[in-house]
């Protein structure tokens, strides 16, 4: 069988078929992973608790061999199959989950690294140690039947191995040149939140490998280009156009993962108007938001998932993460001595950094915001991500962080004692009340750490603190970290959205570990959560003018 290694040109060119007439394309060619009669029936019968387990499940056989037994088998029952003769098809032509990966440790695995010592709390210090030792858990490579069958796998080969999330994310997530959504080909036609660039920022800065730089800089010019092709908006503001991005999935029918779920949804929907909300969720699971009040605001009932409108938003989130990529780009080629590349990325990033605070920036609330293209007005609505240029270094005058914290006082969001809350809203959906997410702890604490204030400073330390103390005291009773907690009641592992929440969990780890690292003199196992008033943020800047 030909190889099936997805190379960045490749899927580049995957990507570049963007909007057809009439139905939209499916969001790859397999008629057992993608589309067609034997994912609808399987998928529709609700087998498994969760959609994604089917479309995750490897071939026994070659996909000819398996769609001839089901047309088979669909002939006999009149393309209604019992759901008994279903299920013996499915343990006859497939495999469990998982069977396509075996173990790994990195190589650079360390039992005790340097960062354990510098964390006080001698508590902390043996939870950071086993948070650690997670990796090993997490840490997967494919087996070589993948190479020499690809085409009997929903899974993407990789020759290197991986990280995963943990849970029912058994792949790894985002990966290169238009980079998917995730290792599977179902995930092929929609990217995520742009962060390649900063990875190689961060190996550079950590091992100072040029060569790497220079040999891969290629695939980091080729991701921003997608973006700029293929998900670029022109948004007319004051006698001016400004370009920005957005997020922007024109493949049609159900996700595969999910597929009941939005087949369902969209049943409520006139014919005419499904592929259309299928492409809004699509999009949707592209900002990595799947799904939060953000995407639904502005449509006809801003409460229900069918009325998501993700591409007809602005996201601030995104573009702070394109701003800060195209500085990057820029300091990578002034590195490597092509100076007109440089000013080409400085240039974009000037215009963008234009863009940013004519489009969404607000200076009377002090934080930026989504826009709202079809309304022609900014979502005020509280998001974490209303700060993202703080985080990304987007912006140009340093009195916006102290701004910022002011939005946060006036918003009361410093007053949740266990997390910053996702958003103010109460839909059901998991990127909303009372979920927290630990990258949006990330993005708000480190930006306000960029204050020269020490009171600004002082709050991203006790917002850090609160992190720590809910996950620490739900590692305490539960012995598991999860992908989401919720703060509405003490700190509990999170809920809401399309699937049970899950154990790992990737990012939750990342961020407690870089919290640790980062804070591990000052925080604390057994500190109260501090609810963050005006009275708390006075002592606590009299505090840090006391301390050494």
């Amino acid at each position: 069988m030909p190889e099936r290694t997805w190379q960045p040109s490749l899927l580049l060119l995957l990507a570049l078929g963007l909007g057809s007439r009439g139905a939209l394309p499916p969001p790859c060619d397999s008629r057992i992973y993608c589309h067609g009669e034997l994912l609808h029936q399987v998928q529709m019968a609700k087998l498994y608790p969760d959609d994604k387990q089917f479309v995750d499940m490897p071939l026994s056989s070659a996909p000819d061999q398996v769609l001839q037994h089901f047309h088979t088998l669909a002939s006999t029952h009149n393309h209604s199959i019992p759901r008994r003769q279903l299920q013996e098809f499915l343990r006859e032509h497939f495999q469990a989950v998982g069977q396509e990966l075996q173990p790994w440790t990195p190589e650079d695995w360390k039992d005790s690294p340097r960062f354990l010592q510098k964390i006080s709390d001698p508590k902390l210090r043996v939870w950071a140690e086993r948070l650690h030792r997670l990796w090993k858990k997490l840490g997967k490579k494919m087996k070589p039947e993948v190479l020499q069958h690809p085409e009997r796998f929903s899974a993407i080969y990789s020759q290197h191995p991986f990280v995963v999330p943990g849970g029912r994310f058994l792949e790894f997530y985002y990966c290169y040149g238009h980079v998917p959504n995730g290792a599977r080909v179902y995930y092929l036609q929609r990217s995520q939140p742009p962060l390649l660039t900063l990875m190689m920022d961060r190996y550079v800065a950590s091992t100072n490998d040029t060569a790497f730089l220079r040999d891969n800089i290629g695939t980091l010019a080729s991701e921003l280009d997608f973006w700029a092709e293929n998900r670029s908006i022109s948004v007319s503001l004051g006698g001016r156009s400004y370009l920005l991005n957005r997020y922007h999935v024109p493949y049609g029918g159900p996700r595969p993962e999910s597929y009941s779920k939005d087949a369902e949804l969209a049943g409520s929907l006139p014919e005419g108007d499904r592929e259309a909300l299928w492409a809004e969720l699509k999009a949707g699971a592209e900002s990595g938001w799947d799904f939060s009040s953000r995407w639904l605001v502005g449509g006809p009932n801003p409460d229900r998932l069918s009325s998501i409108r993700t591409s007809k938003l602005v996201p601030v989130d995104l573009n702070a993460f394109l701003c800060q990529a195209e500085e990057l780009m820029s300091n990578f080629y002034a590195r490597l001595g092509n100076d007109s590349q440089a000013r080409k990325y400085r240039h974009l990033r000037d215009q963008r950094l234009a863009a940013l605070k004519a489009v969404l920036w607000d200076e009377e609330k002090g934080a930026w915001f989504d826009y709202d293209l079809e309304n022609g007005k900014k979502n005020q609505e509280f998001y974490p991500s209303n700060l993202a240029p703080l985080w990304a270094g987007c912006f140009s005058d340093p009195g916006v962080v102290d701004k910022a914290l002011r939005y946060l006082e006036d918003s009361q969001i410093l007053t949740y004692q266990h997390g910053i809350p996702t958003s103010l809203r109460k839909t059901g959906q998991q990127w909303d009340f009372p979920n927290a997410w630990a990258p949006l702890q990330d993005l708000v604490i480190r930006g306000l750490a960029k204050s020269p204030s020490p009171r600004t400073q002082e709050v991203a330390f006790q917002l850090a603190q609160n992190w720590i103390q809910t996950n620490f005291d739900v590692y305490s009773q539960k012995a598991a970290m999860y992908e989401k907690y919720d703060i509405s009641n003490g700190g509990q592992p999170g809920g809401g959205g399309e699937y049970e929440v899950q154990e790992g969990f990737g990012w939750t780890n990342g961020v407690v570990l870089m919290l640790l690292d980062r804070y591990g003199d000052r925080l604390s196992s057994g500190a109260p959560t501090a609810v963050l008033g005006l009275q708390c943020l006075a002592a606590a800047l009299l505090l840090s003018l006391l301390l050494p």
